[in-house]
């Protein structure tokens, strides 16, 4: 039976998170804690706007109403990347090679390992950016669609245009196809490498939520694509050629009205942690439905979910504060 460790953090809790075997809280009002020999915490931002795992070094990166773009080690130890006064940086990216992006208003900025800053300006503000897995190949998504810039060369962006607006962007693992989330209950996606005659081949509709999507997880190799925003975790199939189109989801983890706020694949196996308005948390194994009771409701929303570097472990963090450590194995 899974043994659930609490910890309470006063207010909103943004990014839960493990660094090694280390957990890591970033609360909105700036503070990072880790729980290591007890709780430490280091003030980081005037106010945190995101926070994500870098996953190709053991640190966190995260942005601030402060302007500032963080580098948070392990260690706790924070490195500042960028400082852009009077603006939120509300979007931050970890990319190959040490490259770290970033969005300010109507521009997203790469900055390379050696310091040296490119800037990729936009017509519209600039609402969430990711890194293709491979090559420095930026997206950006915004009003309308979504513009793919190659921060090592000076080439012309390549322009993914669908009508509205788009919220979270992220490019499948092994880089065929780029999805994202809209501010209208829907996924949007593009298969990358598809006929380039007719770009309407290319489109992915994902629609049919009740709600919207605001947790995007990928399993471990790719073929799957797990999304909140509905009363289970709806997951799409993209191991086909084609990814998802004419492919229905599987739904996992159906709860009757109770809606799912987080999605969180672990890190080796094909099972899902899902995480519900209420605070509840239950385990999924893709192959056959079965379902697993993590964690009873709490009080709050569950804002995000990470696994140890083990897989035995789940973080959990909420918007009132209640976090804490699942140990699946008991």
């Amino acid at each position: 039976m899974p043994t659930v460790a609490p910890y309470d953090i006063e207010g909103h809790v943004a990014t839960a998170a493990f660094l090694g075997e280390t957990a890591f809280f970033a609360a909105a009002s700036g503070e990072i804690h880790r729980l290591e020999g007890g709780a430490k915490v280091t003030a980081a931002h005037e106010g945190l706007l995101t926070c994500i795992r870098d996953p190709y070094s053991e640190s966190l990166l995260s942005g601030g109403e402060d302007g500032r773009v963080l580098r948070i080690a392990a260690t706790g130890d924070v490195t500042e990347l960028a400082n852009v006064p009077r603006k939120w940086i509300s979007a931050v990216a970890a990319g190959p090679q040490g490259a770290v992006g970033y969005a300010v208003g109507k521009s997203s900025f790469v900055r390379l390992a050696d310091g040296t800053v490119k800037e990729f300006a936009e017509t519209r503000t600039v609402e969430a950016i990711a890194f293709a897995p491979k090559g420095l190949r930026l997206a950006a998504a915004r009003y309308n669609g979504v513009s793919l810039h190659w921060a090592g060369m000076n080439a012309e962006p390549m322009d993914l245009e669908w009508k509205g607006a788009h919220t979270i962007v992220t490019f499948s693992p092994d880089g065929r196809f780029v999805v994202t989330a809209m501010q209208e209950n829907a996924l949007h996606g593009w298969k990358l490498d598809g006929a380039k005659t007719g770009a309407e081949a290319r489109h992915m509709r994902m629609t049919g939520y009740p709600a919207k999507v605001k947790s995007l997880s990928w399993s471990p190799k790719g073929k799957w694509l797990a999304s909140s925003g509905a009363p289970a975790a709806i997951v799409w199939p993209f191991s086909a050629k084609d990814g998802p189109m004419g492919k229905a989801p599987l739904e996992l983890g159906t709860r009757a009205d109770i809606m799912t706020t987080c999605v969180c694949f672990h890190n080796t196996d094909e099972i899902l942690a899902i995480g519900f308005i209420d605070g509840m948390i239950l385990g999924v194994r893709i192959a056959d439905g079965k379902e697993v009771l993590l964690r009873r409701p709490g009080k709050g929303a569950i804002t995000s979910m990470g696994w140890s570097g083990d897989g035995r472990l789940l973080a959990f963090a909420s918007e009132a504060g209640d976090c804490g450590i699942i140990d699946i194995a008991g």
